[in-house]
């Protein structure tokens, strides 16, 4: 079993009849979406066109957001469905990173991370998804891609079809028939002029107030903003604008220094075999401990749902770099502290032991 989804370009009309059913749905807050309609304009007037092109998760075969969730709230389902549990989620942003398709956004009200999980609670109990009752179109269609009976496999096997971002490898199960290009490939298109109703707010909750730089191709196309012959998108969900804040560059600068003067230390007592004081050493390892201190209090600040950083350590998903990395920092401090436990006994043994562990386990930190 394989669920997908085929929205039906032919078919839709853009009455966000989908987005209003997933909302009612699953209480999806005002400022967010887990299913939204993109507007597109082409052409010269007269002769001009409209398209309207129904965004959501992908539930891709190869989901990176699952690789890179730290705490295993994001799993592929067996049949196919990418769910999340809010429970386990710490808000670390990084799915939203990962993601091609923008699909996952931080819920304003539980500071977790959501998105489009296939209506997975009415699926279990031989139900349709809320957006395929509620169009009345039937413009989207959903079911099982493995059933070769099923309509969807039908459409999928004899309609010419195209997925979002294929060479991101993600092996997309949401299907487009009549998929406007312009529309599936945000660098097609640039922003028009604002008008009535043709723009949602700058969001809520995390992304609220969040300000984006204009990417290089916009910049360029800047002075052709009046040329009705253009490309125009018109009405899109809020830019997320930058996810990750001031916290993220305040580590990696913390965790270098540490790192580094941890480094420096061994450099000099090993490799060049200098005997220091003990004032200097001393100095050295607290310095370097309070800034790999300060490094996991920016990491922990980083995350929308703090209270719950434990669950890197506790919870872990090792495929996740976020968890390698958390578990690296770890054992730099854990050598930190045998160093300190060392030179306290006065067991130089236990030393050069923290010493070598440390300096590799440093490097590991700075990279």
């Amino acid at each position: 079993m394989n669920y997908g989804f085929v929205i039906d370009g032919r078919k839709c009309i853009g009455c966000h009849a989908c987005t209003v059913a997933c909302k009612s749905e699953n209480q999806v807050p005002v400022g967010v979406n887990r299913t939204w309609v993109k507007y597109v304009e082409k052409g010269k007037f007269p002769a001009t066109r409209r398209y309207f092109t129904v965004l959501r998760c992908n539930h891709c075969e190869e989901p990176p957001c699952v690789d890179i969730c730290p705490v295993e709230a994001l799993r592929k389902r067996e049949d196919g469905i990418v769910d999340f549990d809010g429970r386990r989620c710490i808000g670390c942003k990084a799915c939203a990173q990962a993601c091609p398709y923008g699909a996952l956004y931080i819920d304003p009200e539980s500071h977790t991370s959501a998105k489009c999980n296939y209506c997975a609670h009415r699926k279990e109990v031989g139900l349709k998804p809320a957006c395929v009752v509620t169009c009345p179109q039937q413009a989207i269609v959903s079911g099982d891609l493995d059933d070769p009976q099923s309509e969807i496999s039908k459409l999928v096997a004899t309609e010419q079809t195209s997925v979002r971002r294929p060479e991101k490898g993600t092996s997309p199960n949401m299907f487009y028939i009549k998929g406007d290009g312009a529309a599936l490939d945000p660098l097609q298109t640039q922003d028009g002029r604002p008008y009535l109703w043709s723009e949602q707010s700058r969001g809520v909750g995390h992304f609220a107030g969040k300000s984006h730089s204009e990417s290089p191709r916009q910049h360029r196309a800047a002075h052709l903003q009046d040329d009705p012959s253009m490309l125009r998108k018109v009405y899109d969900i809020p830019s997320k604008g930058v996810v990750w804040g001031w916290e993220v560059p305040a580590y990696v600068w913390s965790k270098g220094i540490s790192s580094g003067l941890f480094m420096l230390f061994f450099m000099l007592t090993v490799v060049l075999s200098l005997q220091l004081p003990d004032e200097m050493q001393w100095s050295t390892w607290g310095i370097s401990l309070a800034f790999l201190g300060l490094t996991g209090g920016f990491l922990i600040k980083d995350l929308d749902r703090p209270d719950r950083f434990q669950s890197v350590m506790l919870r872990p998903q090792f495929r996740s770099w976020l968890v390698r990395g958390g578990y690296i920092i770890g054992g730099y401090g854990a050598f930190l502290a045998l160093w300190a436990v060392g030179k306290l006994l006065g067991l130089p043994a236990v030393e050069q032991v923290a010493l070598w562990g440390g300096m590799f386990f440093a490097f590991m930190t700075s990279i």
